[in-house]
């Protein structure tokens, strides 16, 4: 109980409370759903509201981006480690694809070359080339069962390699023109000259001997097979003379000349036939 002057009043009792209060709740949202006079006290209470807000949105905006950075960086280092990796591999499929396409124009070359002087041609991978000092001999993989033969001629598309001279079942033994037991009969393209070209055991050199001083033969000349014998194809190229040394003290010229065939290029060289092949074929090793 209260008193206020002198006169006692009394506190309204819960249930009155709780009638006054509803009532007061209604007539509110009456006025409010007509005249809605509450929204500007929402709207004002909202501007008041919304940098309390912000700054309560700071913490979690911060950690949040921090987050992001991380992860971004993270993710993008993965990225870039997966990038380097794939590139390496495309490098590497580029540098195949380039030494095959390299690979198939030099087969194009030979086998171009090889149809305007044989019947016949047959490209053969090479397997082993020999490491004896002044041999130069090289194994293919093509024997008597592609019919394969002893003294069968083997060229490239720049020139003569050499000729076969041991036959196994899958593989044969070429002996290339620069062996030092080498040797060729050709003619001078130039002067019609006929000579004999022997191997020196130089990869890079040939020798021509006996001839004189009085021989129609210049440096530059290209020579050619000759075809006698019937082992090369006549008019191939088999090398270019390169140096001439005319010594008066000797009996003949001592003359220097390099193979037309890139001996020591590429994986494969072009094995001919002329005509019908021999029916044997030759020893077998």
């Amino acid at each position: 109980m209260i008193n206020v002057f002198g006169w006692p009043l009394r506190a309204p009792s819960h249930l009155t409370r709780l009638i006054l209060l509803s009532a007061l709740s209604v007539a509110l949202m009456i006025l409010d759903h007509r005249g809605h006079h509450l929204e500007k006290i929402r709207a004002g209470l909202n501007v008041l509201a919304y940098p309390v807000l912000l700054i309560a949105a700071v913490p979690a905006y911060v950690g949040g981006s921090i987050s992001d950075f991380f992860t971004t960086r993270g993710t993008l280092r993965q990225d870039n480690e997966k990038l380097l990796a794939e590139r390496q591999v495309l490098n590497a499929k580029v540098q195949q694809f380039d030494a095959l396409e390299e690979e198939n124009a030099r087969l194009r070359r030979m086998l171009g070359s090889a149809a305007q002087v044989a019947d016949k041609a047959l490209a053969a991978e090479l397997v082993e080339v020999s490491s004896e000092p002044f041999t130069r001999k090289i194994v293919v993989a093509k024997g008597s069962r592609d019919g394969v033969y002893v003294g069968q001629s083997v060229i490239d598309a720049h020139g003569i390699m050499g000729q076969v001279t041991q036959v196994a079942s899958e593989v044969s033994r070429v002996t290339l023109i620069t062996d030092a037991g080498h040797a060729i009969p050709v003619l001078d393209n130039r002067s019609g000259l006929r000579m004999l070209v022997f191997g020196t055991g130089d990869p890079d050199a040939l020798k021509v001997p006996y001839l004189t001083s009085a021989s129609d033969i210049k440096e530059g000349d290209l020579l050619v097979s000759s075809g006698m014998g019937g082992t090369f194809p006549p008019g191939y190229p088999v090398a270019q003379v390169i140096k001439i040394v005319n010594d008066p003290n000797e009996a003949f010229l001592a003359i220097t000349a390099k193979p037309a065939a890139q001996l020591n290029h590429g994986k494969q060289v072009m094995l001919i036939w002329r005509g019908a092949p021999p029916k044997s074929g030759g020893n077998a090793k």
